[in-house]
């Protein structure tokens, strides 16, 4: 569903909400049944979560330009804690060596 506005000269906007793709070019005005033309205005992007929108921006722009570095950052590894080894399995002994 999408919200569409419509505008009524004597009563101004009013908003009407329809299935997307379904809204005509005019509707009766809720308040005194005259007819109210469509109002075509920008969809509602300032809503969104700015923490969001940065991580969106920040993904789109590494896809096509990622970051090069020429040494390992600062600090190290991101996780400083190294990955636990599994166990030797005692089967792999008997394998020949090259």
């Amino acid at each position: 569903m999408a919200t569409y506005e419509y505008s009524c000269a004597d009563h101004g906007m009013t908003e009407v909400i329809l299935p997307m793709g379904t809204a005509p070019q005019s509707v009766d005005c809720p308040d005194c049944g005259q007819s109210a033309k469509r109002v075509y205005s920008s969809p509602m992007v300032s809503n969104v979560d700015q923490g969001r929108m940065k991580l969106i921006d920040s993904t789109k722009a590494s896809a096509d330009t990622p970051d090069v570095v020429s040494s390992v950052p600062r600090g190290g590894r991101i996780n400083s804690k190294p990955t636990p080894m599994a166990p030797p399995d005692p089967r792999l002994q008997k394998l020949p060596r090259p």
